[in-house]
């Protein structure tokens, strides 16, 4: 391989690591934000076919629904587009919205082409232009728990009980 691929490569790996940092998660503007998610779930929220998978919470902060059309999901740094949201997904005003991540595409609903990893790692949230809205990292999760912002929405996050679907607080 030649010099300049080496040096192109370089760079763009460099531009998508430094992309992943443009957020701290503390942007006051934000509209839509992960809430809480759990990667050890083996007793505490079944899908729609029973199955007890990862999932991830949105909350939207606003008044007013929010299409998430075209939207991503990813736990990835270098591939931010890694599962996007259909057509037609929206999440109503101040309202909840769970994505399974279970690698079950096929299923009926939102499940992601990943799972989240126990021993930690992250959860991005990004526009359909690929600017981080929101991301999280962590650490190795204890079964059962659920890394939720507290107070709901806006804080720091806590290891805590699930309170999927509904207020952290």
């Amino acid at each position: 391989m030649s010099r300049f691929k080496y040096l192109f490569i370089g760079l763009l790996i460099l531009f998508i690591q430094n992309s992943c940092d443009r957020d701290d998660g503390n942007n006051p503007d934000k509209t839509v934000v992960i809430n809480e998610f759990m990667a050890v779930n083996s007793i505490t929220a079944a899908d729609q076919d029973g199955e007890y998978d990862d999932w991830i919470e949105l909350y939207n902060l606003t008044n007013e629904e929010i299409d998430l059309t075209g939207y991503y999901l990813t736990d990835s740094k270098k591939n931010l587009t890694k599962w996007k949201f259909p057509s037609g997904t929206t999440i109503t005003a101040e309202g909840y919205l769970i994505v399974w991540a279970d690698t079950d595409t096929m299923q009926q609903g939102l499940h992601t082409n990943y799972k989240l990893s126990s021993l930690g790692e992250r959860v991005i949230l990004l526009s359909p232009e690929v600017e981080i809205l929101d991301k999280v990292e962590y650490d190795v999760q204890t079964s059962e728990l659920a890394y939720a912002r507290v107070p709901n929405g806006t804080g720091d996050f806590v290891w805590q009980t699930a309170t999927f679907g509904y207020k952290n607080d």
